[in-house]
């Protein structure tokens, strides 16, 4: 059998959260590729020997190439309830970009602008108000460097399209491997370098504090990043939970 492209990382009768690996849809599109949801839908039917089709509700998602942790409902009400949360942005996101360019500032808040183009895929970024704009913010804190490459931990305030990966590029920092927002060359799997790494949040129906981590994917040039984490990454995160 071949491995399914996740692994289960928070599971209870009203949600779960699964880290995914790149390369692999949220959501289907035009290429009608299997995705991450039907994966999880035949998870839930196999482990719970479900007859009939098994709902599943997307709150979220995550580009292609990119890994780590994705939120699922398992009831209409936990889906009402979780979008509920992220409309309200009562939920902390915490993702690792790795990138070519050292960032001239330690931290700093972004804010851009940001158009897509629907047909190219492609979202552009400004520094003002356009046309058909959306507002996008994300703070970051560099981390460190291995081997020439940067380490960046990102919380994006606001959930836009392809935001940190159009954000970053525009600060002159875009991720390793992604060619469609500037970085000079691809990786050879076809990701990027950006992963969902944590989730915080109040549970919806049973009102305790989740806090989720995402394991790295097992590959040799993530894990040399692993001693870049930061020790306060529990206690930092106590004030937004309470």
């Amino acid at each position: 059998m071949a491995k399914q492209p996740f692994q289960v990382v928070y599971e209870d009768n009203h949600i779960i959260i699964v880290n995914k690996a790149q390369g692999i849809l949220v959501q289907g599109d035009s290429t009608g590729d299997k995705t991450l949801s039907d994966y999880v839908k035949h998870y839930i039917k196999d482990k719970y020997n479900k007859p009939g089709d098994v709902f599943l509700g997307t709150v979220h998602r995550l580009d292609r190439p990119v890994s780590g942790l994705v939120v699922f409902a398992r009831t209409s009400k936990a889906l009402e309830r979780m979008n509920e949360l992220f409309r309200k942005r009562d939920i902390q996101k915490t993702y690792w970009a790795v990138v070519g360019k050292k960032p001239e500032k330690k931290t700093a808040k972004l804010t851009n602008w940001l158009v897509k183009d629907e047909n190219k895929n492609i979202v552009k970024a400004f520094d003002e108000e356009v046309p058909g704009s959306q507002k996008a913010e994300l703070t970051y804190r560099y981390l460190g460097e291995i081997n020439h490459y940067h380490l960046l931990e990102v919380n994006p305030i606001t959930g836009r399209p392809h935001q940190i990966r159009v954000q970053l590029a525009k600060m002159g920092c875009p991720i390793r491997g992604d060619v469609k927002y500037g970085y000079p060359r691809p990786n050879l799997e076809g990701n990027i370098n950006l992963h969902a790494r944590r989730l915080y949040f109040v549970h919806p129906v049973k009102k305790e504090p989740i806090i989720c981590k995402a394991a790295l994917p097992e590959n040799s040039f993530w894990e040399e990043f692993l001693e870049l984490e930061p020790e306060d990454v529990k206690t930092e995160n106590l004030d937004f939970l309470y």
